[in-house]
């Protein structure tokens, strides 16, 4: 079935039952505008129809594509505003439709198995955990058979934000993906507006030249396909989920460490190709096996920090694979909750 079947079956209906619209609004927003109790049969045959039309026209309405941003602290200062993620918060309708259009997607690119193996985010049956797993196996098999291993940790600065829509509309043609959907995703991109909204304030509309929303529902889905053929020509493994990427192989002569050198450069002209940029200050190389000749790599002319551990998907990874640090990190969470549980809760014996 296209990609355009896979819609018409689910909006062929003059009427979105009510249970399928509570399921999806249900899901989009923590406090969702609508639920089961308020969406009748009227209300769901209008945006039945709206979401037809919206489709078969190729036009968003501009309050869809308009997002209140609120930044979200990930880590480090919080004074510095590259620690912050901004979160997109748009129309709930809008989102309703985005999920319809997802399945729609995630159908065609699965079925068809478009996207590489690497790609471990926002995949059904995938994980951080099959990412760490499929990662960890390579790793100690390797240890186990006496021979050294160097991982390349590196990081896209801005992936989601930097998205250049031109070229991900090529991408989204290239991937199957045409007619009235490739046409309504295409509208959906383009002329859409953010502000920023903090404690109640409000900063003026602007406009959005690139990137893709984070907090949106099918975003995710457009930043795999943007990044898909990361793997291209690469002769080491790589790893990815979503834009956490790591590139990692067996090097025990100078040969090897020579390809993992190459596939560096292959990695760093595909951002220059497709407009991304690694944040080469922050990616580093990690030498793994006792007898590791720990050679020195680069990106851009610029030498690679090496590390002896690394927050891997939330899991340190040391470079002699041993798990005290993570236990301690576990243990220092741990020890925090049961303080905070103590000083705060008062447990009263009730009188028998």
């Amino acid at each position: 079935m296209t990609l355009n079947g896979v819609i018409a079956l689910i909006l062929r209906f003059s009427l979105i039952s009510i249970s399928f619209l509570a399921k999806y609004v249900a899901v989009v927003e923590y406090k969702p505008i609508l639920s089961v109790n308020i969406v009748s049969q009227f209300q769901s045959s209008t945006l039945c129809n709206i979401y037809k039309s919206t489709l078969a026209d190729g036009i968003v309405p501009m309050d869809w594509k308009r997002a209140n941003v609120s930044p979200i602290h990930k880590k480090g200062s919080r004074a510095q505003a590259g620690n912050y993620r901004p979160i997109s918060l748009t129309s709930q309708l809008c989102k309703v439709f985005e999920f319809i259009m997802r399945e729609a997607l995630v159908t065609h690119l699965e079925s068809l198995h478009l996207l590489y193996e690497s790609q471990h985010g926002f995949r059904r049956g995938r994980s951080c955990l099959s990412n760490l797993l499929t990662f960890l196996e390579k790793v100690t098999k390797a240890i186990d058979d006496g021979l050294s291993m160097d991982v390349v940790y590196l990081d896209l600065a801005k992936a989601f934000d930097k998205v250049p829509h031109e070229r991900l509309i090529r991408k989204l043609t290239s991937h199957g993906i045409e007619g009235e959907v490739r046409r309504w995703l295409e509208n959906w991109l383009k002329g859409r507006e953010q502000r920023v909204c903090i404690d109640g304030y409000l900063s003026a509309w602007r406009h959005v030249t690139s990137g893709v929303p984070q907090g949106s529902v099918i975003g995710p889905i457009l930043f795999l396909i943007y990044i898909n053929d990361l793997d291209l020509g690469v002769h080491n493994e790589i790893l990815k989920f979503a834009d956490d990427t790591k590139l990692y192989g067996i090097v025990t002569d100078e040969t090897e460490a020579k390809t993992l050198q190459s596939d560096l450069n292959l990695l760093t002209k595909w951002t220059d190709t497709w407009q991304m940029k690694f944040n080469i200050e922050k990616c580093k190389v990690m030498h793994i096996g006792y007898k590791n000749s720990a050679y020195s790599y680069q990106m851009n002319g610029q030498a690679l920090q090496k590390a002896e551990s690394e927050i891997d998907l939330g899991v340190i990874i040391s470079n002699d694979l041993k798990v005290s640090d993570q236990c301690a990190k576990a243990y220092a969470k741990a020890s925090r909750a049961l303080g905070l549980i103590g000083r705060n809760i008062c447990y009263k014996q009730t009188p028998m």
